[in-house]
């Protein structure tokens, strides 16, 4: 047998059967011929035609053409006879230039009510059109009709391939398009499985055209897509014929431009369709159905091959079908274009863009040194933006189709899945990649330099290698994916760049959006973000800098987690401009959720690769943007088959319903700034009332609501989204405290009980004069700029972007005197201040106290929500942790006292500790800097730990566990229970962590081993 023959075999053995029947019917239409008679007399009587000629070609049209009777029963006497015209007039045109081939018809028609619509279209078949309109029908039918479809509007689309020619000279077919506006019945009937009845959810013309078998495959594939985040792929061998059927189905908005893109893909196999359509549903299901054949007389290979190409990369379409290195023109295949693109992003990312003038600068400036600093910040935001830019990394991927090829079947090699199909199937499932020898690494790098000239060029190209040698595991060849998904080895990172390494990096890729996590330990926790995007400037700012951003995030996250079992992680989410945030959001979770659960998820059929090698599990948070979306994540993971870890998936959940923490509820932020506050006026003997106080972050968010609410001092300044409200006699404290409890911004003050030097400037405002006299121009720039005109005592950032004060913007929160505008500052909101902003103000005398160690109540409250989550049972956490009537249960509120009482006592700790030291250096050394070094000294204590034996020590864990875990669910679960249920990964970060911040936190920085040993004797009590 030969190798095709096997190959077709083993493929035949993959793909369902069906009878040679059609899948659609479109109804007889009756009145055809009368209408023929009336279309043949309008013809006539517009006398462009020879009258002795308009039989023929009315005739022709509708007899040996070939075009479905769909047509000719929504079409009017007047359209048909328009088009009929048309078509005579495009074949004298190519009948003046010698050239039957250059017949070309495009022929329109919406109706004013945009309920229906026809395009006809020259169409040779397997060939995408790459000039005149027919080129742009179908990317303008998904813009049109398809991407904007919500189950209140959407078209049904049905297109199909004239079965004749367009006359006896030229053999040129149509492709014609019918779109009609979908109704739906009024109430939707659910199946005893518990999937919708097709029936109740359809359109009634598809219903009317559907066969039985049509309605039976469609069925099956909705009850599929209801209970999955990706496309369902499925393929039908027509018996007695050539024929595939390629049946996809997918949640309606999940992707765009799809409709076109498939043409792409199936024309590159060498495939042409017979027939096409799109059907929605009223339950938000797309199912789209192509009809494929091979050209005829063509030196493609078996049809099994293309077709088994084309659905191993219908995923790849899904996530990226606007991907630029795939058009109709392209190079590459959809699985290297999928690559290239991914390699245009991390090249974005990663490309080693400070280069060897950078560090020898390095070396020479001091990075401590404040003006040093702004210098080096400078050159390399500058080295960032103009060495690599989006633009000249796409340029060399354009330029270098083969060396991407090579690069993509070096990555193939290793992710490729190996699964019994595949085995079955060599030459299917490596027809692509084994058409030369695979180069290794070293290899490739030489075929590159000896390649490449421009040493630009180079670095782009070989930044695609090291994205290969790092990918750990990868979602690239999973058949249900929503976005691509890549598991990355940290150690490509510079250290001048990110001198801290990370433990794990994921990336995430999909068609609206990019991603990433980043994570500092193996058990971690951090908030996902999404980052907004103002206009195109800003967006591109915001690609060029969404990783650092991300790094920096969770740095400081690691150093806020040190007294929590979980390392410090951060996720952001970057979407496109116009975007879905919330659909962005969900791709990112559904793709990172691909490589987290482990073997064979429902639906999944290979398993991927996996490099790592060990289980992981990801905790998620609620950051900017996502605070709303943490139930859906969890219930989506416990969907997806982590039933053991999906109650910790995410925190910040709703309480009534899936037991979450909320930290605003609670003032859990807000109780650990608290300590802060409370810690300088205790040590410093001031009376809170006599103080002034100046807040960014206001009465609607939940660090600035609930700092009100737990203050008394005289707030003198509050500056939130909505403007900035202002009052040197104090604001009224009983109003501020009313839109603090409504949860509403300052816009919402009264201003009849503003004294008469009290001011509202609203970001929409105008020319608004102050009581002062000044002129304000523009509201949003004065918001922009109000942290830097006040002066109090106090000033609390609740909120605002990071770095909002930095070395270039310092020097504002001096006066002409060198006095600073605050004396103390408790910085709450995540980077307010810049490292050096930090240390410029200390130098000035400003208490200050950073955010890794005054906003670490939310992590506090989050980590034992995670903790609740993995110690109980399912049933368990639904008795005791979701409300019942609306109203907890006496667990959840004692448990949420244990929170609040921990993260109290963690926080007073870490301020006396930060204080005694200072005190004990005389203050040669600042209060960031003793912060820096206590997170430092915690982490590295606890890895110390991790590693060490005394976890093994049973009376010494049990004693620390005792005391670590909330007493709440000790007295429930009992600690050898807890030891049974806790994942030992957790229970050694757990202990290590406990250890060292209660060691620390009592013999300081400084401490010793003696001290160390007559802590660790108490530690069994």
């Amino acid at each position: 047998m030969t190798e095709h023959a096997s190959a077709r075999d083993a493929a035949h053995s993959l793909l369902q059967r069906v009878k040679n029947v059609p899948g659609y019917t479109t109804p007889i239409f009756k009145g055809k011929e009368e209408q023929r008679a009336k279309v043949q007399n309008a013809v006539a009587t517009k006398g462009f035609i020879p009258r002795e000629l308009v039989a023929n070609e009315v005739q022709w049209f509708y007899a040996h053409l070939g075009i479905d009777d769909t047509y000719f029963r929504n079409e009017s006497v007047d359209v048909i006879a328009d088009h009929i015209l048309a078509l005579f007039g495009a074949k004298i045109l190519a009948y003046t230039k010698h050239d039957p081939s250059k017949l070309v018809i495009d022929l329109e028609r919406i109706d004013e009510q945009g309920n229906t619509a026809t395009f006809i279209y020259t169409s040779p078949p397997g060939k995408t059109v790459t000039e005149g309109p027919g080129a742009t029908v179908e990317p303008r039918i998904d813009e049109q009709f398809l991407d904007k479809s919500t189950p209140e509007r959407c078209y049904r689309l049905e297109t199909y391939r004239s079965t004749g020619p367009i006359s006896s000279t030229a053999n040129q077919q149509l492709r014609c398009y019918f779109l009609s506006r979908c109704t739906f019945p009024n109430a939707a009937s659910v199946r005893p499985d518990g999937t919708m009845d097709i029936r109740s959810v359809s359109d009634p013309i598809f219903l009317e055209k559907a066969s039985e078998n049509t309605l039976e495959i469609y069925q099956k594939i909705m009850s599929a897509v209801e209970s999955r985040r990706g496309p369902v792929i499925e393929v039908f061998e027509v018996e007695g014929t050539r024929e595939r059927r390629l049946v996809i189905g997918y949640k309606m908005g999940g992707t765009t431009s799809f409709f076109s893109a498939l043409s792409n893909l199936y024309h590159y196999y060498s495939l042409y369709s017979t027939r096409k359509y799109v059907e929605h549903f009223s339950n938000g299901i797309t199912i789209v159905s192509l009809y494929l054949n091979p050209i005829p007389n063509s030196s493609a290979p078996p049809i099994e091959h293309s077709i088994f190409q084309v659905m191993k990369e219908v995923s790849l379409l899904y996530c990226l079908p606007d991907n630029p290195f795939f058009s109709p023109a392209s190079a590459h295949a959809v699985q290297d274009a999928a690559y290239a693109y991914a390699g245009w992003i991390f090249a974005q990312h990663f490309c080693n863009r400070l280069g060897q003038a950078y560090l020898q600068l390095l070396t020479v400036l001091d990075e401590t040194n404040p003006a040093h600093a702004d210098v080096l910040g400078g050159i390399k935001r500058r080295f960032r933006e103009e060495t690599f830019t989006r633009e000249s990394i796409a340029q060399t991927i354009h330029a270098h189709p083969e060396l991407i090829r090579m690069l993509y079947i070096n990555f193939a090699m290793t992710h490729y899945p190996q699964d019994e199909a595949q085995r079955l199937m060599p030459t299917l499932s490596y027809q692509r990649l084994q058409t030369e020898r695979p180069l290794g690494d070293q290899e490739l790098r030489d075929r590159i330099r000896r390649t490449v000239q421009d040493k630009q060029e180079v670095a782009v190209l070989e930044a695609l290698l090291i994205f290969n040698k790092h990918v750990l595991k990868t979602n690239f060849y999973q058949p249900t994916k929503v976005a691509l998904s890549f598991r990355l080895a940290p150690e490509f990172l510079p250290e001048v760049e990110y001198p801290n390494k990370p433990f794990g990096l994921f990336f995430v890729i999909g068609n609206e959006f990019r991603g990433f996590h980043i994570r500092f330990k193996d058990v971690a926790r951090g908030g996902i973000r999404i980052v907004r995007s103002r206009n195109k400037e800003n967006y591109s700012i915001n690609q060029r800098m969404l990783f650092d951003e991300n790094y920096a995030l969770a740095s400081t996250q690691s150093l806020k987690n040190k007294d929590i079992p979980e390392g410090g992680a951060k996720g952001t989410i970057l979407p496109s401009l116009g975007a879905n945030p919330r659909l962005c959001f969900e791709k990112y979770v559904d793709a990172m959720l691909d490589l987290l659960i482990p073997g064979q998820s429902p639906g999944i059929k290979e398993r991927l690769v996996d490099l790592y090698g060990k289980p992981e599990i990801l905790f998620f948070g609620p950051d900017e943007g996502t605070a709303d979306m943490m139930d859906w994540a969890a219930l989506h993971a416990r969907d997806r088959g982590a039933e053991a870890w999906w109650k910790s998936f995410t925190t910040g959940k709703t309480a009534s319903t899936l037991g979450g923490v909320p930290h605003d509820v609670y003032g859990m932020t807000s109780l650990s700034v608290r300590q802060y506050v409370l810690g300088i006026y205790k040590q410093l003997g001031l009376r809170e009332k006599d103080v002034t106080k100046v807040q960014t972050g206001g009465p609607d968010g939940d660090l600035g609501s609930n700092e009100i609410l737990l203050s008394s001092d005289r707030t003198i300044a509050v500056i939130d989204g909505s403007g900035v409200l202002a009052d040197p006699a104090g604001i009224n404290r009983e109003e501020l405290v009313r839109l603090a409890r409504a949860r509403v911004p300052v816009a919402n003050f009264d201003t009849s009980k503003l004294s008469k030097d009290g001011y509202l400037v609203k970001v929409e405002d105008q020319d608004v004069k102050l009581p002062s006299g000044e002129m304000i121009v523009d509201g949003t720039d004065f918001r922009n700029g109000a942290h830097f005109r006040f002066k109090a005592d106090l000033f609390v950032p609740c909120g605002g972007r990071p770095e909002a004060v930095n070395i270039s913007n310092v020097s504002a929160l001096v006066d002409a005197e060198g006095k600073p505008h605050f004396k103390y500052i408790v910085e709450g909101a995540n980077l307010f201040f810049t490292q050096q902003a930090r240390l410029a103000l200390e130098k000035r005398k400003v208490v200050l106290f950073k955010d890794s160690s005054a906003n670490k109540g939310g992590v506090t409250s989050s980590s034992l929500e995670v903790l609740a989550g993995l110690a109980l049972t399912t049933e368990e956490y639904t008795n005791l942790m979701v409300f019942k009537g609306g109203k907890p249960s006496a667990f959840y509120e004692s448990y949420v006292r244990d929170i609040q009482a921990k993260i109290t006592e963690n926080a007073a700790a870490e301020f006396a500790c930060i204080w005694r030291e200072h005190q004990r250096l005389g203050g040669a050394k600042t209060r960031t800097a003793i912060s820096d070094e206590l997170s430092q000294t915690l982490n590295a204590l606890q890895d110390e730990l991790a590693r060490s034996d005394l976890f093994d020590d049973v009376p010494s864990r049990k004693g620390v566990m005792r005391r670590a875990i909330p007493q709440t669910l000790v007295d429930k679960v009992g600690i050898e229970e807890l030891e049974r249920r806790l994942p030992e990964a957790y229970q050694r970060a757990l202990f290590s962590v406990w250890v060292a911040s209660h060691f620390i936190y009592k013999y300081g920085v400084q401490a010793s081993s003696v001290d160390f040993f007559h802590f660790a004797r108490d530690l069994a009590h």
